[in-house]
């Protein structure tokens, strides 16, 4: 079949729903199927709006719209890049991201506990004045702090200068350069010991094991971001064990670990995790307080 011989969106919609299956792409950067990923790309390439599909959908598209999508679709498909970096865009809930391949595509589990999932554990909101996203990426998670806590200066902290030039542009189109600091770190060394009442983060995580088998769309990521050694504990297992010297009193650290719950509580079997619940996971996220961790 032709670009020519695909007259509507609902043609090139139909089209790419039966290439994605056909190909067997992988999903899991902000869809998780085959007819949402379809449309996003779809819409977001004819430059209509991404909630939108149904007035559209018989639309006939111009001959340069076909060689637009046609072209899209091959470099999904042939080279099975993720859509974000196709776009250029991420995003968790009403929240846009850019992105590139300089950054892991935003998909944190943290994203939705922002801020009433942690609010049993903090108190009011206004109590957090300082908080720190650690391995912050493309700064995502950063500006989601300081949306759910406006009275917090946030730092952003990233070994990666590639994802922190990425970050600054995030950071400089929410206009928020006055509250959100950037920081070139390797965890806690460049902090100059700095504390904070919230400390959230989504490290490197995923076992060399896992690694192995990853999809090639996963493998456009930067190894550095995802990585996690061979049980995925080596930056976790390193923020759980420096993160007591920069907690504040009453302070409260969330991190994100995929699958990793049973490597966590091995780890660490005095620790008192607290488990977190999203959407659609139960265990891919804990809750320690600065007491839980003096204690343990």
């Amino acid at each position: 079949m032709t670009a020519d011989e695909l007259e509507t969106l609902r043609d090139w919609l139909r089209f790419a729903v039966t290439r994605f299956g056909e190909t067997k792409i992988a999903f899991g950067h902000g869809t998780t199927n085959a007819y949402d990923e379809a449309a996003y790309l779809l819409l977001h390439a004819l430059s209509l709006p991404i909630d939108r599909l149904e007035p559209f959908l018989d639309a006939r598209l111009t001959r340069a719209e076909r060689a637009t999508l046609a072209a899209l679709l091959a470099r999904r498909i042939d080279e099975r890049i993720p859509a974000p970096y196709l776009t250029g865009e991420a995003w968790l809930g009403d929240f846009r991201f850019h992105v590139d391949k300089r950054v892991v595509i935003p998909r944190s589990f943290i994203a939705e506990l922002l801020p009433d999932g942690v609010a049993p554990y903090i108190g009011s909101g206004e109590a957090i004045r300082s908080a720190l996203d650690l391995c912050t990426g493309s700064a995502c998670l950063a500006i989601l702090l300081a949306h759910a806590f406006p009275s917090a200066d946030v730092d952003a902290a990233d070994l990666s200068a590639d994802a922190l030039a990425v970050a600054e542009q995030n950071v400089a189109e929410y206009e928020l350069g006055d509250r959100i600091r950037l920081i070139r770190s390797d965890l806690f060394n460049s902090l100059s010991g700095k504390t904070y009442d919230l400390i959230v983060s989504n490290p490197p995580y995923v076992t060399t094991t896992a690694m192995e088998s990853l999809p090639p769309e996963f493998r456009h990521e930067p190894e550095l971001a995802l990585a996690g050694g061979d049980d995925g504990m080596d930056v976790v297992g390193s923020i759980i064990d420096a993160v007591p010297r920069h907690l504040n009193a009453h302070g409260v650290l969330v991190v994100e670990v995929g699958s990793g719950k049973a490597a966590v509580e091995a780890a660490f079997p005095r620790l008192p995790f607290v488990w977190l619940t999203t959407r659609s996971s139960s265990d891919a996220v804990f809750l320690l307080t600065r007491d839980d961790l003096a204690a343990g």
